[in-house]
């Protein structure tokens, strides 16, 4: 089913959702190594973000770089991606840093990008979220996704929920 491409640029009113620059791919470094694991290069951040790029121009979905317009800072990203999904179904993602956690800067991010998704013409939404994750749980069940089921992946438990979308 031909859907209309997701739009690369959303506004709320505090953030700018748009696509990935050369400007942040060291705010992104620094919030990879925020997960643990150590911090990813220069070069495997400019692929990623040449492969978001890409990826975005062959499905009509992107995660987009999420900016405070008040200080112009980049504070993560959401948006929507094949994921563990579908392009019929896609996973909303989202990733902030921890220092504006508690502020609803991911729940205005992911409502923004539900809009979005819904003016595609999808019929459903997929999200993903690890069990210890509270505050993702909270983010998604405000906006209607509800659980589905729960898998395994190589780094344990995986509850899975869904969105219909009107």
């Amino acid at each position: 089913m031909p859907y209309t491409p997701m739009p690369h640029l959303l506004a709320t009113a505090r953030l700018e959702l748009r696509h990935w620059t050369e400007s942040d791919v060291d705010a992104h470094r620094v919030l990879v190594a925020e997960r643990g694991g150590g911090m990813p290069s220069i070069e495997h951040n400019r692929r990623m973000i040449a492969d978001q790029r890409a990826a975005s121009a062959l499905t009509g979905i992107a995660l987009l770089a999420v900016i405070r317009r008040d200080v112009g800072d980049f504070i993560g990203y959401c948006g929507l991606t094949v994921g563990r999904a579908s392009v019929d179904e896609p996973e909303i993602a989202y990733e902030l840093f921890r220092r504006v956690h508690g502020q609803g800067y991911a729940t205005e991010a992911a409502s923004a990008v539900l809009d979005a998704a819904i003016a595609t013409g999808r019929r459903r939404l997929r999200a993903t979220v690890r069990p210890w994750n509270a505050p993702s749980f909270r983010v998604l069940e405000k906006l209607g996704f509800e659980r589905d089921r729960v898998s395994t992946d190589d780094r344990g438990e995986l509850v899975w929920l869904t969105r219909s979308l009107p």
